[in-house]
């Protein structure tokens, strides 16, 4: 049953981020895609606070080499991203971010080879976690879905306007999204059969799984957000942040009740 909740959770997240993408696209307001970032930021911050790293802790794992995980994580991730191998844009021609003309045929690449590279590494990453948090408990797995699922559809939004600007058809951009959500069901099933082996990597692949959690939220969404200057709007994103947070408060109740 977990293998078959793992695929399950790594299909909805595909599904709504590809059901999303073809809805939002038609009718793109930078606002819609800076709440919905919003959102994703207190959703990430709350389950990985809330709920990945407590359950790390509670587990048999020495918490000094769980912190030290957390930090080679967090450094990593930063790397990574400094590197352009793992990507975690929003930004587009028209966003309001005041990108030049040919800005997202250079984000694109050759053919869009860079984002359907970066984001089949983000999506396969992705479903690492959902399948580690998934077979420490169900309950966990499909939360660590959601707030993955609440970062995906405006990443992967930004990624198809990008696409669509540098000179792809919509069905062929529709088709490297398909592409890469693939990759998260793969990365499930493979970390699925190898966590099952040696169950001790577990806790350290959760708190991973928190470190990129926090590093997206606190270091590619917030400053972000930082960049709106109107107070209403500033507000919203305010409330909305704390919607997310709410949402993995109220998990909590029963999710750390076992």
């Amino acid at each position: 049953m977990t293998l078959l909740n793992i695929i399950a959770a790594t299909l909805v997240v595909g599904a709504i981020s590809v059901l999303a993408v073809l809805w939002l696209s038609r009718a793109l307001h930078a606002r819609i895609l800076s709440q919905m970032v919003s959102l994703s930021a207190g959703l990430l911050l709350g389950t990985a606070i809330l709920h990945l790293i407590p359950e790390a802790l509670e587990s048999q794992a020495d918490i000094h080499v769980l912190a030290r995980t957390m930090l080679l994580g967090l450094i990593g991730f930063f790397l990574l991203e400094k590197s352009s191998v793992l990507r975690h844009s929003h930004h587009h021609e028209g966003d309001g971010h005041n990108h030049g003309h040919g800005h997202d045929r250079a984000a694109a690449g050759p053919g869009g080879l860079m984002i359907l590279v970066g984001d089949s590494i983000h999506d396969l990453a992705d479903g690492v976690m959902i399948a580690a948090a998934m077979m420490v408990d169900v309950r966990l797995g499909w939360m660590t879905a959601l707030a993955i699922a609440a970062h995906e559809v405006p990443q992967k939004l930004g990624d198809f306007i990008v696409l669509i600007n540098a000179g792809l058809s919509r069905a062929r951009a529709i088709a490297y999204t398909v592409l890469a959500v693939v990759a998260a069901v793969a990365g499930g099933v493979m970390a699925y059969f190898t966590l099952k082996q040696s169950t001790d990597w577990l806790p350290h692949i959760v708190v991973l799984a928190a470190a990129s959690f926090i590093y997206i939220a606190l270091v590619d969404i917030v400053p972000d957000l930082h960049r709106r200057d109107s107070r209403r709007e500033s507000l919203i994103q305010v409330l909305l942040l704390f919607v997310g947070v709410g949402i993995s408060v109220v998990v909590t109740a029963s999710l750390h009740g076992h």
